[in-house]
Formats: C-alpha cells, structure tokens, sequence
C-alpha cells in the first residue's frame, strides 16, 4: 500500500504543473494549480501587466508591465492623448515561481506589451506598443542593447526555434517585421493581413503562423521563402487573435476575441475549423503541457475557461483577477 501511494504520489508531482494569468486591471498575476483548477496566490506585479512568458526552466516568470493608460480602438486620439502617463512604471518584472516574489524589473521600452524569450542566448524581445520599436534586453546585465524600428503600434513578438529570427507584428500597419537576432536589423517587412495580434513558430520553424484580427484569418508564413503561402478562414464572425499549437503540429487553437470564442484549425490535408464558447473576449490562450487542456484569458469575464481538446468541450471556468489578459502554463 505504502508503494502504491508513493507510485501515485510521484506521478501526479510529474504531470504537476501550473498556469498563469496576467490580470491588467488588478495589477496582479493568478497562479493557478493545473490539477485542481484552483487559485492558488494572486502576486501584485507592477501596473497594466499585460505579456507574460516562462524562462524554459519553469523557475521564472517575466511579465510585461506599461505606465500608459489604456486606450481602446473606441477612445478618440485626443482623449487618450490627455490621459496621464507614467513611463517609470514600464518594464519586465521577472517572478520567481517558487517564491512567488518580484525578483528584478527590467528596463523595457515605452509602453512593453508582448516579447518573447530567446533559446539560444540569454535575452528578451520586447514590442512597446506606443513608440513603434522592439527593444532587446539582456537578462545578465539588465542592460538594453539595441532598439529597433518596427511597424506602428507593435504587439506580438515571437523569435524563431533556433534563435535566428524575431517576428514582430505591428496593429497599424497591417504587417510584420523580420528581424536578424545577431545584426538587430529589420530585414523586411512582410504585409499579412489586417490589425494582425500574435504569432506562433512550427517546432521545426520552417513556418509561422500570424493572427489578423479584422482579416479573420490566420496566414502562414515561409521562413526561407519569407512570404505568405496559405491563408486560413477562421469564421464570419472571427476577430483572431493569441494564437496556440498542439504539440504534435497538427492542431492550431485562435482566440477570437470579441466573438468569444475559441477555435481549433485542422492543418493536416484541408483545413477544419470547429469552435466553442467561451468567456467575453477571449485574448491569450495557452495548452497544459500534455496539449490535453486549452487555457482562455476572458477579459471582461474576469475568469479563464478551461477547454478539453480531445472531446473539444468546456470543462471548467476559473475566476481570476480583473481584466484578465494574457496565459501561459508550465511545470
């Protein structure tokens, strides 16, 4: 008996893990146990939290932080333009996991909201939505190396497997930025779609997926060749946008945002498109690290909803902080 409770006991610490959500209105982050779909603490991080990622060991968590205010498509320039900014407030705060402590904030930019984390050398991409530029960071020194003009109004930022290539979409000028990890220079600027929001890499990165919300497609880029060569339909009422793949590369998940939806896209042979309800406004959407489970942040539901993806059904609605935005899981 003593065994068999030490044989179960080590395997649900092996399939232990958990998930993390950004709350930009609470100014907080909710750690959530993945077995039981609890909260487990809620960290106060710094203001407007926003993009988070895992350092690949799972022992940190960098979170996105900006001092502007925020401003929806529906607020007129001038209006967001008298709102008052603090830019001391902008940066990366990096979360030690076990803790659960503020460690360090990073320098980041004007206004950080998504970035991505190299695996090939100790930095971090950073996009700052209101300056139109990346800043690379690096973690060693806390130093900024090099800013880097990108398109308007920036948002999703992701580098490539093997380091080489960063990806940067930018909201205003319908395209994305390919820059060169080692030069830090923009190599070309590839136009995808309308208002296009995030990115994803196939793990062997011969190919990239980008969301574009108001196109109501995912396209697929061709990392040599550098140009779209397919254009998925998400839906009529499809506004995509964070973007998740399934382990195996043959099952793509789009938030859809303000069609509060989730949907899953078939890659293999014609593309299959199924969807299912979710919370208001779902943007980021991350996978439980066996792809079993599919994680949405709601933000005007204030929760995350918990998917199945094998019988591609809700199973589970967590309440979190205020505005929930971005997720990611890990162990």
């Amino acid at each position: 008996m003593i065994a068999a409770a030490l044989l179960t006991s080590t395997a649900q610490a092996a399939d232990a893990y958990r998930i993390y959500v950004t709350n930009e209105d609470s100014n907080t982050v909710s750690v959530i146990d993945g077995a039981s779909m609890q909260v487990m603490e809620s960290i106060a991080v710094g203001k407007r939290p926003r993009g988070l990622r895992l350092s690949a060991d799972g022992r940190s968590l960098y979170v996105a932080l900006s001092g502007s205010p925020k401003c929806p498509p529906t607020m007129p320039d001038e209006e967001c333009e008298a709102q008052v900014r603090d830019p001391g407030q902008d940066g990366i705060a990096q979360i030690d996991t076990r803790s659960g402590q503020v460690v360090r904030t990073y320098p980041g930019g004007s206004d950080p909201e998504q970035f991505d984390i190299s695996p090939t050398a100790p930095r971090i991409y950073i996009s700052n939505e209101d300056a139109g530029s990346t800043t690379v960071l690096d973690t060693v020194t806390g130093n900024v190396i090099a800013t880097i003009s990108v398109g308007d109004e920036p948002e999703g930022v992701k580098v490539s497997p093997d380091g080489s290539t960063v990806l940067v979409t930018s909201e205003a000028d319908h395209d994305i930025a390919v820059i060169d990890s080692q030069s830090h220079v923009a190599l070309k600027r590839i136009p995808v779609g309308l208002r296009p929001r995030d990115i994803i890499f196939r793990p062997d990165g011969r190919y990239a997926f980008v969301s574009t919300e108001l196109s109501r497609e995912v396209v697929m880029l061709d990392m040599q060749a550098l140009r779209v060569v397919r254009r998925l339909a998400v839906g009529p009422t499809a506004m995509p946008m964070g973007l998740a793949l399934a382990p195996d590369g043959q099952t793509l998940y789009v938030g859809n945002g303000r069609d509060s939806t989730v949907a899953a896209i078939n890659l293999h042979g014609e593309p299959a498109v199924r969807t299912v309800k979710v919370g208001t406004r779902p943007w980021g959407i991350a996978l439980s690290p066996d792809g079993t489970r599919l994680y949405s942040a709601n933000g005007p539901s204030d929760d995350v909803t918990v998917i199945d993806t094998g019988r591609w059904e809700v199973v589970g609605r967590i309440e979190v902080g205020e505005s929930p935005w971005g997720v990611v899981s890990g162990r």
